[in-house]
Order: structure tokens, then sequence, then C-alpha cells
């Protein structure tokens, strides 16, 4: 019973985590409905561009990490906006099949220009001296870098949240998701909504990559083993779904640490568990759509 309260916290920041990565792959679902196996990739690289950036500045503060974080999400924002242009642009009206072949395309590409930069061997970013400690609360202590990936999971949520359902900009990128023909009809500019939401989608990878640099090891292969997870996310929650995929995630993380922790020989195993016993359940996911 003890430990119970651990694995609370552990449970929230994998989920947060899962969240960070899962949220522009929905993003970018709900506008053009491409499966975005890339995603993972560019969130590698922001990962990495934020090891780059840290080691040439040798900033330890935590204003400076953030700083640097922003940086690496308007870089890979720019990418996106050269992916949108150049592929996703392309895949308009073709099969689901060649939309998935295309990004995971895209995702060996990512993979092979980092080891060409930074090279195969695991790297690792030190934390902020703001979070390299730990906080007291109640008789455990919870590492500050885990509450600080909890607070930027629901950080982002809340400012998801409030763009897609509180703003004008929210109300048209619903519309374009929902019927983009109807919405060029009362005046949308539906091709300048897709253009934006992928450079939005893929800001957030660079965010995600930047933010979670800390807390991953850095390697080549990071961005194939965080897709899966968000992935599991997105289809549990309801493709597309913002809220889905918060719910989802926080969900999956309190289900794998606790399951980890009672089957401590097979880690990971519950979230498929979890997984495959939600959609069986409910196989349309928690919710639907981008509402």
């Amino acid at each position: 019973m003890d430990q119970i309260p651990l694995l609370l916290i552990n449970g929230l920041s994998w989920g947060m985590t899962v969240f960070l990565t899962a949220a522009g792959l929905s993003l970018v679902f709900g506008i053009l409905h491409v499966l975005n196996f890339s995603h993972g990739g560019f969130l590698m690289i922001g990962a990495y561009l934020s090891y780059a950036i840290g080691a040439w500045l040798q900033t330890e503060s935590l204003w400076g990490f953030l700083a640097i974080a922003l940086v690496c999400a308007c870089a890979v924002g720019m990418l996106g906006a050269v992916v949108e242009r150049f592929v996703f642009r392309r895949l308009k009206g073709v099969s689901e099949a060649y939309s998935l072949i295309a990004t995971y395309a895209l995702l060996i590409l990512c993979q092979g220009v980092v080891k060409l930069i930074w090279g195969i061997d695991f790297l690792s970013v030190a934390p902020p001296a703001e979070l390299s400690g730990a906080l007291a609360m109640g008789g455990f202590i919870a590492p500050s870098f885990i509450l600080f990936v909890v607070v930027c999971g629901v950080a982002v949520f809340l400012a998801m949240d409030h763009v897609l359902h509180r703003t004008g900009v929210g109300k048209r990128v619903q519309a374009v998701a929902i019927d983009p023909a109807m919405a060029a009809w009362v005046g949308i500019n539906v091709n300048a909504v897709f253009v934006w939401t992928v450079v939005a989608g893929f800001a957030l990878a660079g965010l995600a990559g930047g933010l979670l640099s800390v807390n991953q090891s850095l390697s080549p292969e990071m961005g194939s083993a965080l897709i899966i997870q968000a992935f599991g996310a997105l289809i549990v929650g309801g493709l597309g779904n913002i809220r889905g995929a918060f719910l989802a995630s926080v969900l999956l993380g309190l289900v794998t640490s606790f399951g980890d922790r009672l089957v401590p020989d097979v880690p990971g195993m519950f979230f498929f568990v979890a997984l495959a016993v939600i959609l069986l359940v409910r196989p349309q996911g928690l919710m639907r759509g981008m509402r």
C-alpha cells in the first residue's frame, strides 16, 4: 500500500510521455486522416536537436531548457511544412496503404539522418539543475523531472483543448476535419488549415522531443519505440480526438505502472492487454472524431 502513490506518479509520468508523443499525431490524423508513422522520427530529431543545442550553449537552467524545447518545436514545425508540401499533399485521395508506406519511409529517412549526423551510440541529456533533485511528498520521494513531465503533459493538453474548442481557429480546424467541402463553401481556406495543422502537429513532435530528451536515452531507434505507444493511445482514445488521446494515455499509463509492479518479469505486457480489452469492449475508442 505504501507504494501506491509512487505507482500513481510513475503511471501519470508514463501516460504524459505517451500523450506528449501522441498529441501532434492525433492532430494530424484528425485533419488529414493520415496515420503518420514518421511522427516518431521527427520527435527523435527534436530530441537530438535539444541535445546538440544544449551541448553548444552549455546551459543548465530550467528556462534555458524550456527555450531549447521551443526552438526544437519551431525547427521541426518548419520541417513539417516541407513534408506537407512534398509528401502529404501528394497523398490526398490515394489509398491509405500508400500513406502508411510513405510515412514509414520518412521514419526510416529520419533514422538515417540521425545516424549520419550523431552516429549510432546512445546519448543522454542532463536535466536542468532545478529538476535534478527530488520532491518529498507525503511519505515518498518523487523525482522532480517526473513531476515536470506530468505538468508539461497536462499543460499541453489544456492548451490544445482550449485552442480547439474555445477559439475561432479551432472551430475552423474542426469544420475542415468534419467536412472540408462544406468548410470551403462557407469561406474557410481549407488548404491553409491543412498546412498549418500539419506544421502545428510537427511542432508538437519537436516540442515533445525537446521536453522528453532528458527522460529518454537518445538513439536512432527512439522514435520507433515511442510511436508504438502513441498509436496505442491514439486508437484507444478514438482516432483524431485530443481528449480521448489524453484520457487513454492516463489510463494506459496507470495500468502499465501497476501491471509492471504485479508482473515485473514481463514489463509492458499490461499495456497491450489493456489495449486489447478496451478495443474488444469499445472498438471505436473512448471518444470519436476531433472533438
